[in-house]
C-alpha cells in the first residue's frame, strides 16, 4: 500500500484494478498486506459497488464480524477472505452474490454457517466453480447430492476440511462431471458409502482422511477413479486388502495411506507407482527397497519398522521433504540421507540417534532432530544452512555454548534448544524474524540481551530452568508475546505494575515462578485483558509460531511447547491449547495483598501465587474467574474468611489454601464439597467440612481428644469434668472446715506451717454459747 498516494490516480495503485472504459474500481487485492483491525459496516470499502474481485486473504482482522455489507457487491465473481480471523454467523446476505464463481472463507475458525444461509447460497450462486470453506463451522449442515444439484455442471473445487459437516458421501457427488478436487479431510461425521461408481469421473484430487468408511473398508469402486493423481486416506481405520482398488490408479503422484490397518506388504502394491512424488505411510512394516521411487519429492514414514536402517541404500535425487519420526532409529544418520542434498525439510525426531555426522543439507528450511541422544559439543555446523527458518534440537544431550552464528541466521523463525546441556551466556543478537526462542532446561547464565526487543514478531520466549540473573525485562513489554516463561532462574527485584494498554497485549502464559522477585504483586494486568479478559474463545487451536505450509497431508508448521505447573503437577505440553491461560508467580518474595484486578482475568484456568509473603484477605473478585481449574494460594500469610463467591468456580478441580491464617467456616456447595483436608491444612482458624473441627457461629469449637481411660472404662470427658468440678467445690468446703477447727492436726501442720494450741473446754464452751 506504499504506492497509495492521494495525489495520484488510484487506478495506478498496487492491488487496484480499474475498468478500462468506465474507470470504476473492479478489483481490489490487499492480501498479505499486514492489515490490522476491524472492518466496520460503514467502511468506505463498501462504496466500491462495481467490484468484481475482492481479496483480503492473510490479514489480521481480529475477531471482526463478517459484515452483511459484503452482500452488496452484486457484481462480485471472486471473494477471498481466508486467514483473516473473522468470527460470528455468516450473514444471509452473502447468498445474494449470485454471480460468484469463487468463494474462499477458509481458516476463519470463528465463522459459523446457518443451514438457511447455506441453502440460499446453493440456490442463488449457481455459477460457483470453487468453494473453499476449510476450518469454518458447518456442524449444522448436512451434505447431500440434492444440495449440490444446482452446481452439477459448474463445480470444480469443493474443499470443506475441518468443518464438522455431516452426511453421506455417495457416488452421485464423486460423479459430478467437472469436479476436479474434493477435500473433506478431518470430518469424522462424514460417512463414505460408494458401493458402485459407474461414471467417467474427472476427479484428480481426493482427500477423505479421518472420515468414516462404510464397513471400515475402502470400497473397491475406487478403482474407477482412474484420473486421480492425489489420494489421501489417512486415519480412516480401514482394513482389508488394498490391491483390489489401488492397482488401477496408475497416475498417482501423491499418496497417503497412513494410520490404517491394511493387509499385505505395501511395497509390492506400490512398486508400480513410479511417478510418486509424495508417499506417506505409518503403522506398517517394511523391509523392501524404495529405490524405484526415484521421483519422490516427499517421503514420510512414521512408526515404520525399518529393518537394517543403517544398511539401507536408497537414492532419492529429488527428495525435498523427509520425515522418519518414531522409528527407533539408532546410531549415526546414514549415508543415503546425507546424500539427499536437495532436502529442505528434515525431521528425524523421537528416535535414538547418537550422531549427526556430516551436515551437507545447505538448502534446509526446517530441521527437527528433537528427542534423540545427540551429544555434539558444537552445533555451529548448522550455520552453513543459511536458509534455515525452524531449528528444533530439543531433548538431546548437546553441550557447549550457543553459537552466535546460529542466532544470526537471517531467516530464523524458531530456535528450540530446550532440555539440553548448553552453558555460558546467551548470544548478544538474534534474528529479527524470530518468533520462538525456547531455551528451557539448560545451564545458561548472565543477563538477557536487550537486542531481543528488536524481535518484533517474538511470540514465545521461554528461558525457564536456567541460571540467568537479571531484573524483570520491562523492555519486552511492547512485543506481542503470547508465552513468557522465566521460571526457576535468578531474576530479582520489583515488577512495575502493568497499567498501560500496550504492555504484553497478547500474553496467554506468564510464568516467573521460583525466582527472587519482591515487592507488591504487579497490579492491573489491563494489558493482558485483550486476551484473558474476554470469555474463552469458542474456537480451539494449538499455538503455532512462525509460518509454514501443508504439502498434501504433511504439516510443516511448528507447534510451540511448554513445561508448566498445573493442578499441583509438573506437566509437559508438546502442543499448547490456546485456552491454556495461566499465571504462575509462586516461590518468590512478593508481599502485600492480592489485587482485585486478578478477578477480571476471566479466561484464566490456572492461578498460582503460592509460597510468597502475601497478606490480607482473599479478594471476593476471585469468584469471577469462572473458567478457573486450579487455584493455589498456599504458604502465605493470608487472613480472614474464605469468600462464599469462590463456590461459583464450577470448573475448579484443585484448590490449595493451606499454610495461611484463614479463619471461619469453609463454604459449602458445588466444587467445595469435593475438596479434601489437604486444601485447608495448617489454617488453625478454619472449621467445617471437610475438617473434623466443627463450627459454632463460624468459630471453631474446641474439641478434646479421647483418653485411654475413656477407651478402657467408657468414660467420656464430660462426666470427668462434672466430677472434677464437684470435687473441687467439696474440697474447698472441707478445707475451710479443717482450718477453722484445726483437725486433723497433721494436715493443718502440712499446709498451715505451725501447730495450733489446744484451747480449754471452758473457753470453748464460753465461745460457743
Amino acid at each position: 500500500m506504499s504506492t497509495w498516494d492521494n495525489g495520484t490516480d488510484c487506478c495506478s495503485w498496487m492491488g487496484i484494478t480499474c475498468d478500462s472504459l468506465s474507470g470504476h474500481v473492479i478489483g481490489l487485492d490487499l492480501s498479505c498486506s499486514a492489515l490490522v483491525g476491524i472492518i466496520h459496516p460503514n467502511s468506505t470499502l463498501f462504496h466500491l459497488t462495481h467490484l468484481q474481485t475482492l481479496n483480503f486473504a492473510h490479514n489480521h482482522i481480529y475477531n471482526s464480524q463478517l459484515s452483511s455489507q459484503f452482500g452488496g457487491f452484486v457484481s462480485l465473481t471472486h471473494l477471498n477472505l481466508s486467514y483473516c480471523q473473522f468470527k460470528g454467523d455468516i450473514p444471509s446476505q452473502i447468498s445474494h452474490l449470485s454471480k460468484l464463481q469463487s468463494l474462499d472463507l477458509s481458516w476463519n475458525s470463528g465463522l459459523k454457517w446457518k443451514e438457511t444461509t447455506w441453502k440460499r447460497m446453493l440456490q442463488n450462486a449457481t455459477a460457483l466453480r470453487e468453494i473453499i470453506l476449510d476450518d469454518t463451522d458447518m456442524s449444522s449442515i448436512s451434505i447431500t447430492p440434492s444440495h449440490l444439484s444446482n452446481w452439477s455442471f459448474s463445480l470444480v473445487t469443493l474443499s470443506l476440511s475441518y468443518t464438522g459437516i455431516r452426511g453421506h458421501l455417495t457416488s452421485q457427488i464423486l460423479c459430478l462431471p467437472n469436479l476436479y478436487e474434493l477435500n473433506l479431510h478431518g470430518n469424522s461425521n462424514i460417512q463414505v458409502h460408494v458401493p458402485k461408481l459407474n461414471c467417467n469421473t474427472s476427479l484428480n484430487f481426493l482427500d477423505l482422511s479421518w472420515c468414516q468408511f462404510s464397513g471400515s473398508q475402502i470400497p473397491s469402486s475406487f478403482s474407477n477413479l482412474t484420473n486421480l493423481t492425489s489420494l489421501y486416506l489417512s486415519g480412516s481405520e480401514s482394513s482389508g486388502s488394498i490391491t483390489s482398488w489401488l492397482s488401477n490408479l496408475q497416475h498417482l503422484t501423491h499418496l497417503d495411506l497412513s494410520d490404517n490397518r491394511f493387509n499385505g506388504q505395501f511395497p509390492k502394491v506400490l512398486g508400480q507407482f513410479t511417478k510418486l512424488q509424495t508417499l506417506i505411510l505409518a503403522d506398517s512394516r517394511t523391509n523392501s527397497s524404495y529405490n524405484r521411487f526415484s521421483n519422490l519429492v516427499a517421503l514420510q514414514l512414521l512408526q515404520i519398522d525399518l529393518t537394517n536402517f543403517s544398511k539401507i541404500s536408497w537414492k532419492f535425487p529429488k527428495l525435498q521433504i523427509l520425515e522418519l519420526s518414531e522409528n527407533k532409529l539408532e546410531g549415526k544418520i546414514p549415508k543415503w540421507i546425507h546424500d539427499s542434498h536437495s532436502l529442505g525439510h528434515l525431521e528425524l525426531s523421537h528416535n535414538q540417534l547418537s550422531s549427526i555426522g556430516q551436515f551437507p543439507w545447505y538448502q534446509l528450511v526446517y530441521l527437527d532432530l528433537s528427542f534423540n541422544l545427540l551429544t555434539d559439543d558444537n552445533i555451529s555446523f548448522i550455520c552453513n544452512a543459511t536458509s534455515l527458518q525452524i531449528i528444533k534440537l530439543s531433548h538431546n544431550k548437546f553441550r557447549g555454548t550457543i553459537p552466535q552464528c546460529v542466532a544470526n541466521l537471517s531467516y530464523l523463525i524458531v530456535l528450540d534448544l530446550q532440555t539440553n546441556k548448553f552453558h555460558g551466556t546467551l548470544p548478544s543478537n538474534f534474528s529479527r524474524n524470530l518468533n520462538t526462542l525456547n531455551l528451557d532446561g539448560n545451564q545458561l547464565v548472565g543477563h538477557l540481551p536487550r537486542s531481543l526487543s528488536n524481535c518484533k514478531d517474538l511470540m514465545d520466549l521461554n528461558l525457564g530452568d536456567n541460571q540467568i540473573e537479571d531484573t524483570f525485562p520491562h523492555w519486552l513489554q511492547s512485543l506481542n508475546l503470547e508465552i513468557l516463561v522465566l521460571r526457576s532462574n535468578k531474576f530479582y527485584g520489583t515488577i512495575v505494575s502493568f497499567k498501560t494498554k500496550d504492555v504484553f497485549p497478547s500474553l496467554i502464559i506468564f510464568d516467573i515462578s521460583s525466582n527472587k522477585f519482591s515487592g507488591q504483586l504487579p497490579k492491573g494486568f489491563q494489558a493482558m485483558k485483550s486476551v484473558v479478559g474476554a470469555e474463552v474463545q469458542s474456537s480451539f487451536y494449538y499455538i503455532q509460531s512462525g509460518y509454514g505450509f501443508i504439502l498434501g497431508s504433511i504439516d510443516l508448521e511448528y507447534d510451540d511447547s511448554v513445561t508448566a505447573t498445573m493442578k499441583g503437577l509438573r506437566i509437559n505440553l508438546e502442543k499448547i491449547p490456546n485456552v491454556f491461560v495461566s499465571i504462575d508467580l509462586s516461590n518468590n518474595r512478593f508481599e502485600g495483598e492480592i489485587p482485585d484486578d486478578f478477578g477480571e482475568l476471566h479466561a484464566l484456568i490456572s492461578l498460582n501465587l503460592s509460597h510468597n509473603s502475601l497478606t490480607g484477605p482473599l479478594p471476593h473478585s476471585l469468584g469471577n474467574l469462572t473458567n478457573l481449574e486450579s487455584l493455589d494460594l498456599s504458604s502465605n500469610s493470608l487472613t480472614g474468611k474464605i469468600p462464599d463467591e469462590l463456590t461459583n468456580l464450577i470448573f475448579l478441580e484443585v484448590l490449595n489454601l493451606s499454610s495461611n491464617h484463614l479463619e471461619g467456616s469453609i463454604p459449602r456447595g458445588k466444587q467445595f464439597d469435593t475438596f479434601s483436608n489437604d486444601s485447608y491444612e495448617e489454617n488453625m482458624g478454619l472449621c467445617g467440612f471437610p475438617l473434623s473441627i466443627e463450627c459454632n457461629n463460624n468459630v471453631p469449637q474446641q474439641q478434646y481428644p479421647s483418653s485411654e481411660a475413656e477407651d478402657k472404662f467408657g468414660f467420656g470427658w464430660k462426666p470427668v469434668a462434672i466430677g472434677y468440678a464437684c470435687g473441687m467445690v467439696f474440697g474447698i468446703g472441707l478445707g475451710c472446715c479443717v482450718f477453722s477447727i484445726g483437725k486433723p492436726q497433721w494436715l493443718v501442720i502440712i499446709f498451715g506451717g505451725k501447730r495450733i494450741k489446744r484451747r480449754s473446754r471452758g473457753n470453748r464452751r464460753a465461745r460457743t454459747t
